[in-house]
């Protein structure tokens, strides 16, 4: 942001008084009449003369400066002459190894001669440079007079020409237009002459830092200066406003907003010379705020201090948006009872001066080179900040204090919860006045990277206190919505709509409430924490919205994970219960849980929550856990709910599998399981295959179990639970098989070959290859139909080798151990 360069001044004449005797002698000399002045033909061989001796004496001044330099380089091509000689004296010295020791002439001549005259040279180049440093801390000093010489010279103009308001209604007589055309010119120059001091003060703090005293001798003498000519420049601009007819008359009716007339702007009625003189003020200010920030930047810069980088507000604007915003005070403070009307008249204010304000000032602040400035962010950031500080001065302030009594804390609730949805809309529309022009940047819904000035949220940015109350009032209002629904049976029941679907053999990405099979309540939760959630995004402080969250929808999400806790510790899981309800309601909280945990992940992978875990981690909070993913908001909720699903799945594992075991004790442990006198019905599919009596409880058991949880529980908890259930069944019956010392003989063999396919077959409609989940029973039956010269090799070789492993995998054996393989055909060998 460059401010524009000013028009040079006419020069002037000195005073004679100022010149030198050689300067008067030469003008008597050419000059002894007026006539002389006018004398062209006089004039060329003066200018002819003059330039001819001003290049005399440039190349007297190239030449002298062309001998100094030559002597410098000659002395430094002696000092380094010096120097090659003393290192090549030093490396041929070689004292250790030298026979003739120290007191060779070599030595002698080195200490005697070659140090000393080092040492010389040394000194003279360490004197040159103390030199050219002295030339140039005196050029630098010199240039810095000479500017700061020049800016008093323009301020005290300034300060000597005002008598009065140089903007007032007498600007139509020429002598005071002149005045006030000659104070502007004399104001831009005053500023040329800043910028000048500080292009020269940034290079001395870039490449001279330790002339510390010179800068704050010059920064002195600039901001005693600018104390000066600041206030001027202010209150020219504000005399020229109220000649303008600013601010205009506010005129809403006794009713409040719904008549509030149009307000005129007089900024779009201005007459070409009103114009013309309040635009070179608004660039006169617009300098000094671009001169102002320069000079900040390069004094924090220097002293390490961050600056903030956020504040887009411009003093011309705010010079508009002060005396408005006192008539606007007015009447908010007899609308204390119904802000609704603040926000109206504020609406109105803003949006019908932002158009004009655009066309007209826009141009000026592009003409003032002020880089990346807006006219509207500025007028609306002023406006809101306005609104801002009172809302935090003559409305919360008070809402605090009546929050502290105990008796009055439900009214104030819902005042607070009314102001916040004012606030809250109120933002929504500044957004929308800002991006009229750029409609894609309205899509984002998010105030990110904006001013704090653009929400009147921010006012929760400088009172944490504030912040905690208003958190405390959204969760007690969000708990009142749930608790209600908590109650509602309903409410956890999973819809018919849920299980109509789900036979379906698609594939599909579970997105929906209905594909997870999750109950209302979830959805109606999630809800909720949305709600909540949306209620900060116009805050601008991603660290505060974040904090706000963790005190409302962090806390809300822990106080429903108890809820689902309690309600199933209520919920009686029993191997013995023939009733489905209970393992429906299991299967409904699981659902829920992990329909809360797919959206917490969906919502932590958004921008706006990544950015405020980053300035979480950015803070001086500390992470409470090292292995927890820094880049996940919900990570620690997400995980509750994780472990919450997989206790429950674990839990209805552990009851499927005890009731098998109980109905199939008996099968297992019957040693006449599998003789030749077994008699066998209930046939399955094929007619060569049969289940044993004893088996048939438990497998009919088992499928009920598998289809009331197909139905009630989500494609992917159901597919891990059946998958555990088959290993959990696999293991039981091959330990069982083993460890039982059942004779089995060749009926029994296919008797057992039987009962095992049809246990696998109970598994065929949720995968095309079941049996490859039952891997100890398939080998077991492998084992089984071994010829008898093949178990008597391979018992005879794992009797020999423990370790076997290649006579195994010749067999297709890799789950069951040695001594389990061994078992299995000892007792088949001994049956036969």
């Amino acid at each position: 942001m460059e401010p524009p360069p000013p028009s040079p001044p006419l020069p002037r004449l000195p005073n004679t008084a100022d010149l030198t005797p050689q300067h008067l002698a030469f003008l008597d000399q050419h000059f002894r009449t007026k006539r002389d002045l006018s004398r062209e033909s006089f004039n060329l061989p003066l200018s002819s003369s003059l330039s001819q001796l001003c290049s005399e004496l440039e190349s007297r001044l190239l030449q002298h400066l062309t001998k100094r330099t030559v002597s410098w380089i000659s002395r430094s091509f002696s000092a380094k002459s010096s120097l090659q000689r003393l290192s090549l004296a030093l490396q041929n010295l070689s004292l250790r190894t030298s026979p003739q020791g120290i007191g060779s002439k070599r030595f002698q001549w080195v200490l005697s001669e070659g140090i000393p005259r080092l040492a010389s040279e040394m000194n003279r180049i360490e004197s040159l440079r103390c030199y050219l440093v002295y030339l140039i801390v005196s050029e630098t000093a010199v240039q810095l007079e000479a500017l700061v010489g020049d800016l008093e010279d323009a301020a005290l103009f300034v300060i000597a020409r005002h008598t009065g308001n140089m903007f007032s209604l007498k600007l139509s007589i020429s002598s005071n237009s002149e005045d006030a055309a000659s104070k502007h010119d004399n104001l831009l120059q005053a500023i040329k002459a800043m910028s000048d001091i500080e292009e020269v003060l940034v290079g001395v703090v870039k490449f001279h830092p330790q002339w510390h005293c010179l800068l704050k001798s010059v920064d002195t003498r600039v901001d005693k200066i600018l104390s000066v000519l600041r206030p001027q420049a202010f209150a020219d601009h504000r005399a020229f406003l109220v000649s303008l007819g600013w601010p205009p008359k506010l005129l809403p009716s006794k009713n409040g907003s719904d008549h509030i007339t149009n307000l005129p702007n007089p900024l779009v009625l201005m007459q070409e010379d009103k114009r013309r003189n309040y635009s070179q003020s608004f660039i006169a200010l617009c300098a000094l705020q671009h001169l102002q920030n320069r000079r900040e930047e390069r004094q924090l810069n220097s002293s390490l201090i961050k600056r903030d980088t956020q504040n887009i507000q411009l003093w011309a604007i705010d010079e508009l948006v002060s005396p408005i915003a006192s008539r606007m005070e007015y009447h908010f403070t007899k609308w204390s009872e119904q802000p609704e009307y603040m926000f109206a008249l504020a609406y109105k204010v803003i949006r019908d001066f932002i158009t004009g304000i655009d066309d007209v000032l826009q141009p000026l602040i592009d003409k003032a080179r002020l880089i990346g400035c807006s006219a509207k962010e500025a007028w609306v950031s002023a406006m809101v900040q306005m609104l801002s500080v009172f809302l935090e001065k003559k409305v919360f302030l008070l809402l605090t204090e009546r929050y502290k009594v105990k008796h009055l804390k439900p009214d104030v609730s819902s005042s607070w919860l009314h102001l916040v949805d004012l606030i809250i809309a109120f933002d929504k529309k500044m957004q929308s006045l800002l991006n009229l022009d750029t409609c894609f940047l309205a899509v984002s819904g998010s105030f990110e990277g904006l001013s704090r000035g653009m929400s009147v949220l921010s006012m929760f940015c400088n009172r944490p206190d504030w912040l905690k109350i208003w958190a405390k009032i959204e969760f007690k209002n969000a708990w009142k919505k749930l608790k209600s629904e908590l109650i509602e049976e309903k409410a956890w029941m999973t819809s018919k709509k849920c299980i109509s679907g789900i036979d379906t053999e698609q594939e599909y990405l579970l997105l929906t409430v209905e594909d997870h099979k999750a109950p209302p309540i979830a959805e109606f939760f999630l809800k909720i924490i949305w709600e909540m959630i949306e209620r900060c995004q116009t805050m601008p402080s991603s660290l505060l919205r974040a904090q706000f969250i963790r005190f409302t929808a962090g806390r809300f999400l822990w106080y429903f994970f108890k809820q689902l806790l309690f309600r199933f510790k209520a919920t009686e899981l029993c191997p013995d219960s023939s009733d489905d309800v209970a393992i429906v309601r299991v299967c409904g909280l699981i659902n829920a849980a992990r329909y809360i945990w797919i959206k917490l992940q969906e919502w932590s992978d958004a921008v706006d929550f990544l950015e405020m875990k980053i300035a979480e981690n950015d803070s001086s909070k500390p992470i409470q856990d090292d292995s927890m993913d820094n880049d996940c908001f919900f990570e620690e909720e997400i995980r509750s709910l994780s472990e919450m699903e997989t206790n429950w799945l674990m839990e209805i594992i552990a009851v499927v599998l005890r009731q098998f075991e109980v109905l199939s004790w008996k099968y297992v442990q019957n040693n006449d399981s599998f003789g030749d006198e077994q008699v066998y019905t209930n046939p399955v599919e094929d007619a060569d295959l049969i289940v044993s009596n004893d088996f048939v409880e438990a497998l009919d058991s088992l499928k009920r179990w598998l289809h009331t949880m197909k139905i009630s529980l989500n494609k992917k908890d159901f597919l891990d639970l059946w998958r555990s259930i088959a290993e959990g069944l696999d293991h039981y019956i091959s330990w069982s098989i083993v460890r039982s010392e059942n004779w089995f003989f060749k009926m029994g063999v296919t008797q057992f070959e039987a009962d095992m396919q049809a246990l696998i077959f109970i598994f065929q409609p949720y995968c095309a290859r079941p049996q490859a989940f039952f891997p100890c029973i398939n080998e077991i039956l492998k084992l089984l139909k071994l010829k008898k010269e093949e178990e008597k090799l391979m018992q005879a070789f794992l009797s020999r080798n423990e370790n076997g492993s290649e006579c195994l995998h010749l067999y297709g054996i890799s789950h069951l151990s040695v001594n389990q393989i061994l078992q299995v055909l000892r007792y088949k060998i001994w049956a036969g």
